[in-house]
């Protein structure tokens, strides 16, 4: 099918945020003045993990959470729903930084996947959870090298993961462009992003937190031996607070340096039917994506409609911010393009929905976590893209420093250590472009590296889709 027929139809919004029957009504914005123990700022997988902890941590502890537009509305309602154990971006990310922690970090990963398995049945939020695990293919003989030492090493530290032939690969889903595989069984989920969002809000509502919507934070300042939220119509007088804002505007000025806002898009398809399904296998239904530098990540959701996202990340020059560009029809095209050279029996599937969404990314793709105001305040945010399950770490980490506890968590070098910081404006947008360009020429290279991307490697920084 022309890719721009497929598309023609297709809805500008996130499938998951989509007049969803789950979806709960408002909640109230802020008016006047409130106290509390702890103020969230932020109503995304990280402020809502750090409210839930908080309070099963300590069911007296006064917590307030705030959030600009709805809960859910941002990253948390518009990602793949992919809810992966790594806390590092992938093995092959924490093998690179953290090797000598490696095995730590691998561990407390699968700990932290377990406890979000744990509290979804605890609490029975409906979020179509499945432990398909994720099966990330090689499409070029470049990639084998990587994904056969993520294989041999994901083995020695205890995980489930299997290596697959060209045969095997394509037996599992059926693609003319696969020619191995890599499948980590067990650690890693799919799950409706947006209904576990509002699962969890309402077991923070239930738990006594206190939810305010539409009430953006405008600034924090010390009042005393507390600091100060303000809001359009309201204050908020908290002993600590923990910002989970992501990519925007970051309150804390510091980590500006550190964060660079970048768009990544999707496409949903139709449902299949029964015979478009059968045609392509798939009967695991597990995450997939493939190893190039400009990756692809789909899924397939309830209905059997097919997620397809990733490969452009979008850095507007500047680090500019705004609603248009959620939609970019230049790579909702490209997408299409590809899932069509990826599934060419899928040739008649058009699309349902196509939307974009703002990520916070770093230099080395994973979290990173400090404190500010005396340690009044603590942050998690880098993400990058895979905070599903890591944002429940993040907020233990969080937790752990706003109470002044020596924790495992709080020892390791991935959450002492920051990232190389990204250079300021305007130098910052061209290094940022010419690393994409740079990443592009690899990937239709065999997988070399020029000489900008071995000095960044050199260096600990970089900019991956």
């Amino acid at each position: 099918m022309d890719p721009l027929k497929a598309l023609a139809d297709a809805e500008r919004k996130p499938y998951w945020l989509d007049e969803d029957p789950f979806e709960p009504e408002p909640l109230p914005r802020i008016f006047g003045h409130t106290q509390a123990d702890l103020a969230i700022v932020g109503g995304g997988f990280s402020g809502l993990w750090t409210a839930l902890l908080a309070k099963e941590r300590d069911p007296g502890r006064d917590v307030v959470l705030l959030e600009g537009q709805r809960v859910g509305w941002a990253a948390t309602g518009r990602n793949g729903g992919f809810c992966h154990a790594s806390l590092t971006h992938g093995l092959a990310n924490g093998l690179e930084r953290w090797p000598y922690e490696i095995a730590d970090l691998h561990r407390l990963g699968v700990e932290n996947f377990n406890a979000i398995e744990e509290t979804i049945a605890r609490y029975g939020i409906d979020c179509s959870f499945e432990r398909t695990g994720e099966l990330n293919v090689a499409t070029e003989e470049w990639q084998l090298d990587e994904m056969s030492e993520v294989h041999t090493i994901g083995r020695e530290l205890g995980a489930d993961i299997e290596y697959l032939d060209r045969d095997q690969v394509r037996a599992e889903v059926n693609s003319p462009t696969y020619i191995a595989g890599v499948w980590e069984r067990g650690d890693c989920a799919m799950i409706d992003p947006a209904r576990l969002a509002w699962g969890l809000r309402l077991a923070c509502l239930r738990l006594g937190v206190r939810i305010y919507e539409h009430s953006p934070i405008k600034h924090i300042v010390k009042d005393g031996a507390a600091l100060r939220l303000t809001a359009p119509y309201g204050t908020v007088r908290a002993n600590r607070v923990a910002l989970g804002t992501g990519a925007f505007s970051p309150l804390l000025r510091r980590l500006r340096h550190y964060l660079a806002p970048v768009y990544d898009y999707a496409l949903m398809t139709e449902p299949l039917t029964a015979e478009q399904l059968a045609s392509i296998g798939w009967k695991n239904r597990q995450g997939m994506g493939d190893s190039a530098n400009q990756f692809h990540y789909y899924r397939l959701t309830d209905d059997n409609s097919i997620l397809w996202g990733g490969y452009d990340a979008i850095y507007y020059n500047g680090g500019r911010v705004k609603i248009g560009y959620d939609q970019r029809d230049a790579t909702f095209l490209t997408l299409a393009e590809h899932f069509y050279e990826t599934f060419p029996q899928l040739e008649d599937v058009r699309f349902s929905h196509k939307w974009g969404g703002l990520i916070d990314t770093c230099s080395r793709f994973s979290a990173f976590y400090g404190t500010g105001y005396g340690s009044r305040l603590a942050y998690a945010v880098g993400y990058t893209g895979l905070g599903v399950a890591a944002t429940r770490f993040g907020a233990n980490v969080m937790l752990d420093l706003l109470d002044g506890l020596d924790t495992e968590r709080t020892r390791l070098r991935m959450v002492r250590e920051k990232p190389v910081p990204f250079p300021p404006e305007p130098i910052r947008s061209g290094v940022i472009q010419l690393t994409r360009w740079s990443l592009a020429r690899a990937d239709a290279n065999g997988g070399r590296r020029n000489l900008w991307l071995r000095t960044l490697d050199r260096f600990g920084l970089g900019f991956d889709s």
